[in-house]
């Protein structure tokens, strides 16, 4: 809880696979930060089942993966499958990175909330994470 009493959403930010580049992914991190929520950030190189666990675990209500590799296809899909498999496709699941606009469509299709791409901003990150998380908590009765 927060000081108002109110529920703080809680995000995980992950870095899967072997890119090293983490700036991006802090600076998301910590601007979720500043926005009130409370952030979890796994570090670099977590494999999709490390971070489903470490979601699961922490109880956390989106999963940001901030991937620059190009691998993205198969990190959002494998989050995607085992969050389903552990009951737990009610979490959210948001992205950042290098990501081909040809590949957003996919992407919203496996399910994944929302794709910030460079350049985008970090208020719309927190602004999309506040209102994808009330339409979660909404839908559980948990509002």
């Amino acid at each position: 809880m927060n000081v108002t009493g109110d529920r703080r959403i809680r995000v995980l930010i992950a870095k899967p696979g072997m890119d090293g580049h983490d700036r991006g992914a802090k600076v998301v991190a910590r601007a979720l930060r500043d926005a009130g929520m409370e952030v979890i950030y796994t570090g670099l190189r977590q494999t999709a089942e490390m971070i489903v666990n470490a979601a699961v675990q922490e109880d956390v209500d989106a999963i940001g993966l901030s991937v620059l590799s190009g691998a993205h296809m198969v990190y959002f899909r494998d989050v995607m499958t085992l969050l389903r498999e552990q009951g737990a496709d009610d979490i959210i699941v948001f992205g950042g990175g290098i990501i081909p606009d040809q590949d957003l469509p996919t992407l919203r299709e496996i399910g994944v909330g929302r794709v910030f791409t460079p350049g985008a901003s970090t208020q719309d990150a927190a602004t999309y994470l506040k209102e994808a998380v009330q339409e979660r908590w909404k839908a559980q009765g948990e509002a």
